[in-house]
């Protein structure tokens, strides 16, 4: 049973390639929807609880009249088969579909919905856009796609099992006592109208205050991670006392949250004993006065006083219920905001996979910008050749690392095109691009992962004397072998920590470039790609690059001019606009800005400004 129940979701199972509703009914509803026999399953059997229930209270009723009948043993004899038939519920029946519903929670949808819910969001978030994780915390994305499923789960399951368990129980009551005496079933009535009064006025005001809370929770989780994930800086600037007052303020605000939610939790719990407590006295009274008159059996109102009784104590634990399904639906709200977001960068219907053939590039009136009204590009027109070398040279922001992103198509242009052997890259599937282009950035990220992981990652069918071939040409097999991790795994086996934290700068830069050099595309772009490395390594690795670049179209960006003094092509950027383009000694022949920045390094190093006095007539003089 346990396995068949198991069996009956599977989280991670292909699913449709579409953008959750932003809407919460719609939201709930695309999850459910896939799985809709095992949420009817819950509904039956949390029904079927409900009605085994309220038939004790029933059963101690005939009890009462066997026990007040003048003649016990002939009611006794009569009543035979009503025992026996109570004893079979209360030892058989009841714990049976107790164990049924409980085994439909614990053993399909805790494991396996909760999967479902957090495979799908993660599916859709992992393929939004580059510029929608660095518009939010990624400990605040995490956090939302893994509570959200959770709280969707949670609330589903209150609503089925305790909300409408309550509803109907009260139902059933309403309508057995009215069939003793009309008049003994008004006060249930009147009470079943002012909950559902009650809990329009308060549910709403619960929701709205589970939402902020949720929200400060997230905000919290999210400081959190960010002052863990860049703990080395904390340390290294002695700001610890500065991330005391970083968290301590969402800390704040979220204590302030809880409290102005658990406020109305209890003004919530006060008005709801109220109207239990005059329902049990209204239900007495009335009941012991019929009672007096004969109107009523005392096995009736025996029946009729514990089933009203019991809606009292639901009650209580329903609006406990209500508020935490709304706190969880506030948390599903929250979690809207970050998974149902639509992907703002999505293939073309029609998008084909992009063919190299030679690895022409072409930049044709391109024009960008991050915000509206200032350009970080500016009508830039460069064509690239086959297995041309060109590099990019530029101060800091004139838009070097902007013109690779847009050739990563990780956001779109505003005008013009790009286009790669004549391919429009809009058109081509996004995984395809990307297959196609090797980058070895300044800032390099390493996965949590072993050495061989980080390196096969660039190709993911590589043998591992292919991934250690690849780590010999970037001068990484050396520090590799000698590598340990705190578990005991050495050299290739070792982990580097989150985000390759245990290695050195310079040992991650090297397991990057192993890593595109097993990938070997045939376009190569390098942004800073020896930054990291001291001048005996990077003098070595520069000469494996050299044979790298062999038969690729490269691009490269260096501040260290000497590094790329030797590419076929160099092109000064300033301000988003090419101003300058030839080879090294042309440039410095021509005695504008790339001479100036030239004769400006200090230690082969490009200086960050240069003086205006400087750089503006340099400028004008080269885009007259």
């Amino acid at each position: 049973m346990f396995k068949f129940l198991e069996s009956l979701i599977h989280g991670t199972r292909d699913h449709k390639a579409i953008t959750p509703p932003t809407r919460l009914l719609s939201f709930y509803w695309h999850f459910i929807s896939q799985t809709p026999r095992i949420y009817v399953a819950l509904l039956v059997s949390s029904l079927s609880v409900a009605l085994v229930d309220i038939s004790l209270p029933i059963f101690f009723g005939k009890l009462v009249a066997l026990m007040t009948a003048p003649n016990t043993a002939a009611a006794l004899a009569a009543q035979t088969s009503v025992l026996w038939i109570m004893l079979l519920v209360v030892l058989v029946v009841r714990p049976l579909i107790q164990f049924i519903d409980t085994a439909i929670i614990n053993n399909a949808l805790i494991p396996g919905a909760t999967v479902l819910v957090r495979w799908q969001s993660h599916w859709h978030v992992v393929r939004q856009s580059w510029a929608f994780f660095q518009k939010d915390f990624s400990g605040r994305i995490a956090n939302r796609v893994m509570q959200t499923a959770e709280s969707l789960r949670t609330s589903v399951i209150m609503a089925i099992r305790s909300v409408l368990y309550f509803f109907s129980w009260g139902l059933l009551t309403l309508g057995l006592i009215a069939g003793f005496d009309w008049r003994l079933s008004v006060p249930t009535l009147i009470w079943l109208l002012a909950y559902l009064v009650f809990l329009r006025i308060f549910v709403p005001r619960l929701r709205d205050l589970a939402k902020l809370s949720s929200d400060a929770n997230s905000m919290v989780m999210a400081r959190v991670v960010d002052s863990y994930s860049n703990i080395l800086t904390v340390k290294l600037f002695a700001r610890t006392s500065d991330e005391d007052a970083y968290v301590r303020e969402v800390m704040d605000e979220h204590q302030v949250a809880i409290a102005q939610h658990m406020r109305m939790a209890s003004y919530v719990e006060f008005t709801l004993r109220t109207l239990n407590a005059m329902l049990i006295v209204s239900t007495a009274v009335i009941g012991l006065n019929i009672w007096r008159h004969g109107l009523i059996s005392t096995s009736q109102l025996v029946t009729a006083l514990p089933l009203v009784w019991q809606i009292t104590n639901m009650a209580s634990s329903i609006a406990s219920t209500v508020a935490s399904v709304f706190e969880n639906i506030g948390a599903v709200q929250g979690g809207i905001e970050t998974i149902a977001v639509p992907h703002g960068l999505v293939d073309d219907k029609a998008a084909k996979p992009l063919k190299v053939s030679q690895g022409e590039i072409r930049f044709e009136q391109v024009s960008f910008s991050y915000d509206a009204g200032k350009p970080v590009l500016n009508n830039i027109d460069l064509i690239v050749r086959p297995g041309e070398r060109v590099g990019l040279v530029g101060r800091s922001g004139a838009g070097k690392s902007t013109l690779v992103n847009l050739l990563l198509r990780f956001s779109d242009i505003e005008h013009g095109r790009i286009l790669i052997d004549g391919q429009d890259i809009r058109y081509v599937s996004q995984e395809s691009l990307r297959t196609q282009v090797g980058l070895v950035t300044q800032d390099t990220s390493l996965l949590h992962r072993s050495i061989t992981e980080n390196i096969g990652y660039g190709q993911p069918h590589a043998t591992q004397a292919e991934i250690e071939a690849a780590a010999r040409k970037a001068q990484a097999h050396e520090f590799i072998m000698n590598l340990c991790d705190w578990n005991g795994r050495e050299g290739y086996q070792a982990h580097v920590g989150e985000r390759g934290v245990k290695l050195s700068g310079g040992q991650r830069q090297r397991v990057a470039i192993a890593r595109v050099i097993l990938k070997d595309a045939p376009i190569l772009l390098l942004d800073e790609a020896t930054s990291a490395l001291d001048s005996e390594v990077e003098a070595s690795i520069q000469e494996q690059l050299i044979d790298l670049m062999e038969g690729k179209t490269v691009i490269a960006i260096a501040h260290r001019l000497s590094t790329i003094a030797r590419l076929d092509t160099l092109i000064v950027v300033d301000q988003g606009r090419i101003i300058e383009q030839g080879t090294h000694s042309e440039l410095l022949r021509k005695n504008g800005l790339y001479a100036a920045l030239w004769q400006h390094q200090s230690g082969g190093f490009l200086a960050d400004e240069l003086p205006k006095e400087v750089i503006l007539p340099l400028v004008a003089m080269e885009t007259k």
